[in-house]
Order: C-alpha cells, then structure tokens, then sequence
C-alpha cells in the first residue's frame, strides 16, 4: 500500500482513538451511566395501589462512577436526594467491583492516549518493526479493547446481579423500602462501548495499511521455509 494511504489510515485511527480518550475521560465525572426507576414497595402495599395510583410511589434515579441523584417518592410528594459512592455508600455496594471498574476506565484511558501518539508516530515518523510500529499498535489496540470490554463486563454485573440500584434506593431509608422497577444503561456506559467497537475497528484499519496480525506468517515465509526444509 502507498505510504500516502498508509498516512490516512493511521491518522483516521488516531483521531479515532483521541476521541474515544475524551469520551472515556468525560464519561468517568458524569453522572449519566444508569437510569432507573423505583418503587416505594412499603407504600403501596399499605395502600394496596394498582394501575395509574402507582406513579404515586415511583421515583427515579440516576448515577455514574462517583455520585448521582434520584428523586423518591412514597405517596406523600416526592423526596429528591444526592449522593456520592465515596464514601456515603462504600458499606451498601459491592466496593471491590466498583473500585475495578473505575480502574479499567483509567487504564482504558491512559492506553487510548499511548494508542494515538502511537498511530500518529507510524503515520509522519519512522516506525521499527518493534513496539514503536505495528506491533506496538496492535498490543494497545488489544489492551483497549479488553480494558472496554471489562469495565462493561463488570459495571453489568454490579446493577444486574449485585442490584446497585436497588441499594442505592434503600440507602438511610429506615422506614421505606424500594425495589427497582426498570433500568436502562445512558450514554456514558454507551460511550465505552463504542471506544471497544473502535479499538477492534483501529485492529482492522492496521491490516488494512498491509501489517500482518501478530504472530501469524506470510506466505512468502511459510515458502522460505519450506523450501530450506526440502534443501536439508
């Protein structure tokens, strides 16, 4: 392939990967990665609500990494609150988990970041056939990948299965108790995955500039070999 074309491709997977960086960055201080809704179980039960009586008892939430808001609702008007994990809520969720995915984001971040000066290099410096060039390229763009698809893995299952929302909800609420009605992942947790689809999409655009994946042979040398073989 023309070094030109070459030029081109590197520099639309830069850019592509500085964006991703931005977006991961803004996505980690925002509070927009769940929307929920929640029911104040306690409430409606005394007045056994049904139907259109149970907006009543709905309220609804939303948070990111650090802190959100919700509104709560029992029949007797609604309650807004704030909150933040660290450290009002460090004793109510899966701390572990959440400490992990907050991790894997930073990691995501600053490896996007090593990812564009990468490409940018390859594409108006000298690479060498070492971390500096493809090689290095496909390492990070691997590394970005997993470190998306982990923070997604596990931000699921600390809503799904360990039920965040849920314990937010019931957080300092003594004499109500709530259960999560719905959830819907916003667009933070959307932005990381889209920097996960871009880092798979950044591997192909490498093969496409005509660098071979890792650890597999051209033909032309799996017909060296061949050949030295059949002389000894």
């Amino acid at each position: 392939m023309p070094n030109q074309q070459k030029k081109i491709i590197f520099c639309l997977a830069g850019v592509l990967s500085f964006v991703c960086a931005l977006g991961v960055v803004t996505a980690l201080g925002t509070p927009l990665w769940i929307k929920a809704t929640i029911l104040c179980k306690t409430g409606a039960l005394l007045v056994n609500a049904s139907g259109q009586e149970l907006d009543k008892f709905t309220g609804e939430l939303q948070y990111g990494l650090f802190h959100g808001r919700g509104v709560r609702q029992c029949g007797l008007g609604a309650r807004p609150f704030r909150f933040s994990f660290f450290p009002d809520l460090l004793k109510g969720i899966p701390v572990s988990i959440h400490v992990n995915v907050i991790l894997f984001s930073s990691i995501l971040t600053v490896v996007t970041m090593a990812g564009t000066a990468l490409f940018m290099y390859n594409a108006f410096g000298k690479p060498f056939e070492t971390l500096h060039g493809p090689l290095g390229l496909y390492l990070l763009s691997f590394i970005s990948g997993s470190c998306g698809c982990l923070v997604m893995i596990l931000f699921a299952s600390e809503v799904k299965i360990h039920h965040l929302s849920e314990k937010i909800a019931n957080h300092e609420e003594g004499t109500y108790a709530y259960k999560t009605q719905g959830e819907t992942y916003a667009t933070c947790f959307w932005v990381v995955f889209v920097c996960f689809f871009v880092h798979f999409l950044n591997g192909l655009l490498i093969r496409l500039a005509g660098f071979q994946f890792p650890f597999s042979k051209s033909k032309d040398t799996e017909t060296t070999n061949v050949a030295a073989d059949l002389l000894y």
